[in-house]
This record gives structure tokens, sequence and C-alpha cells, in this order.
């Protein structure tokens, strides 16, 4: 098992990496405050891996709350539905949330122990790729709003996050590649010495060796754990971390949440930043060739939907809605090189255009 650490003092917290970890009750009893404990996952992950959960939390009042699966049932409505448990089973604001599932699931619970009784704990145990190396570490929580993803929601940090890597073994192989997407951000935004690791090493987390992608995942949350530490709420560097998202969530709105995966999205957004860097004069040919192959390798998207399905009307309309907005202007990370990114909003609007209108199917 590897051990790393979010640091943020007093409210620090450990990220617990390796094989069999879920259902050891020693890993998860110094994070459990009282005896509540509610566990909410989802339809797919409850047959799987619920009662294997539940072991590792024998000796606590366990509940359970089995929500819908996927990226359209990531709003309010369904966020109720957690409420409803806590109310109706008088959970005090001792208890604790586990968060059993991937990214949506994380992000709600999140958000659910955040808001009630004005803020419980809870515990991350992400069960996807894309989840245990970006949504379960950082305390993003939040919902879906249909004119925008995860626009409603709070910073609300971990107890611990606990990264089996086993239960990758029941991920399809589009889910595995989604969650590559931000596998493959670390390196482009900061981490160029893994972006070369990734190239030699991707086709084994393809095939699921599972001590090549426990690599993977450390060294992915390592870089998040570095850069949280250093600016928890977004207020400078950690935005380097949306890299394509900008770009991406528009596509996921505006496709319909579920259409598109949200790594799908972020592979193909990314590729739009980077053809808006090399517009720019900053990215050059091979390092944009490189990452073209690296996110085709991946089996994942590297253009958007074409102009019929988002036209250029709805995407910058989509965008002008982002978190990331500033005084109206839509600010975006670029690439001057792989592991060399910055954020800005001062670039010529015909390029965001040009990039629109280009880089299609």
């Amino acid at each position: 098992m590897k051990t790393l650490s979010v640091d943020l003092g007093d409210r620090s917290y450990p990220i617990f990496i390796g094989e069999d970890l879920l259902g050891n009750p020693e890993l998860v009893k110094p994070f459990v405050k009282s005896k509540q404990v509610l566990i909410v996952t989802n339809t797919t992950v409850a047959p799987l891996y619920l009662d294997t959960c539940k072991q590792g939390f024998a000796g606590f009042e366990v509940e359970s709350v089995i929500l819908p699966d996927g990226e359209e049932y990531k709003n309010l409505e369904t966020l109720n539905l957690v409420f409803d448990t806590l109310i109706g089973k008088r959970f005090d604001r001792g208890c604790t949330l586990v968060a059993l599932g991937g990214g949506v699931i994380g992000d709600m619970t999140g958000f659910a122990a955040a808001a009630f009784q004005r803020g419980v704990n809870f515990i991350q145990i992400p069960t996807t790729l894309l989840s245990q190396v970006d949504s379960s570490v950082g305390g993003k929580t939040g919902v879906n709003h249909p004119l925008g993803k995860n626009m409603i929601g709070a910073f609300h940090q971990p107890q611990c996050v606990i990264i089996d890597t086993k239960t990758l073994n029941t991920l399809d192989d589009r889910q595995l590649s989604a969650g590559l997407a931000e596998v493959i951000k670390y390196g482009l935004i900061g981490d160029y010495p893994f972006f070369e690791w990734l190239e030699e090493n991707l086709d084994a987390i393809i095939a699921r060796d599972l001590d090549v992608t426990a690599e993977a995942i450390e060294r992915s949350c390592a870089n998040k754990a570095r850069i949280v530490a250093l600016d928890e709420k977004e207020s400078g560097m950690r935005a380097l971390f949306n890299l394509g998202h900008t770009f991406g969530h528009a596509i996921e709105a505006g496709m319909g949440y579920g259409a598109w995966l949200h790594g799908e999205g972020v592979s193909a957004g990314t590729m739009q930043a980077l053809y808006m860097s090399r517009l720019m004069g900053n990215i050059n040919d091979t390092d944009f060739e490189r990452s073209i192959a690296i996110f085709e390798r991946a089996k994942l998207p590297v253009y958007p939907p074409n102009v019929t399905e988002m036209p250029n009307e709805k995407y910058l309309d989509l965008m002008a809605g982002d978190k990331k907005v500033q005084a109206g202007t839509i600010r975006l990370v670029l690439l001057k090189s792989i592991g060399e990114a910055y954020v800005t909003g001062d670039y010529p609007a015909e390029l965001l255009e040009q990039t629109l209108n280009e880089w299609r199917k």
C-alpha cells in the first residue's frame, strides 16, 4: 500500500493506494467520528462492492442509499434522496458519509456532507480511474445545473481517500479510457517526465496491468495533492487542472449530460485548447502531434461534436457560463509546451472562434 498526504494543516488527510483495501476495518476506523455511517453508491457499483464496503464498517450503525447511475442524475433532485435518508434515519452531525463509486457519487456525497447540518465528515472510496486520479482528491464537490456543469457546490475535504485498484477490474473499457484523459492531463500541464512515462506505459494501463496502473494513479494523485496544498480553493495555480475543461464542460452540457463522458469531453476539449495554443504560436507541431497520438492511443476522442451538433453560438454561450469566467471573460488553460501550461483571459477573440470553426470533425 502506498500512502500520500494532502497537506492542509489541521484538515490534512491521507490517500491510500493499493489492492484489497476495500472492506478493511483497520483502515477506516480512525476516520469515523461516531457510530452513524451512510454509504452512498449507485445501481452499478452496489451489486459489486457495497457488501464488501459494509464489512469495513463492522461495528458501526451502517445505512446505505443507492442512487441511479449516470451524469444525467448529478442534480439537486437526486441529491435529495441522500438528504431524505439522512433526515429520515435521524443521522446527527457526528455522522460520516462514505462515497462508494465514481466521480458523480463522490461529488454528490461530498456536497451532501458539506450541506447536511452545515457540514459533516465524509470518506472517499473511488471505484473508477477518473475518480481515483482526480475528483476524489482536493475537496471539490457539487452537482450540475442544466445551464452549467458543477455550478452548485462547495469545497469540502474528505477525511481520507481509499483507492482499491482492484475495483478497476470491473470497469468497462470506455470508463477506463475516460479516466486516462485526466491522467494524461497531469503530464501536459506540468510533469513532462510523467508524460514521457505515459507514452511508454499506456498500453500496459489499457491492458489493466494493476502495478503499472497503480504507479499512474500515485503519480497523478501526487501532482494533484501538491498543488491543492498550495491553492486549495483555486485562486491561482490550481486552475491549471482545468486544461480542456472549459471546452469539455460545454460539450457535456450541450450534448446532454451522459451522452459524452467527462473524460471524453476533457480529451476533445484539451485538443481544442492545444489547437488554440498552436494558433497563438506557443506549442510546436511535434508536441501537438504527440498529444493527439496519446489521446488516440487511449481510445479517446480528439475532436468535439461537429458544427451541426454544436453550433459556435451555442458553444460560446455554454463556455461563457463556465465557473472560471471572470468579469465576462472566458479564461482558458493553454500550453506553451508539453509540461508547461498557463491560465489566461488575454487572447484574441478571433482565435477562439477560429478554433471552434477549424478543430472539428
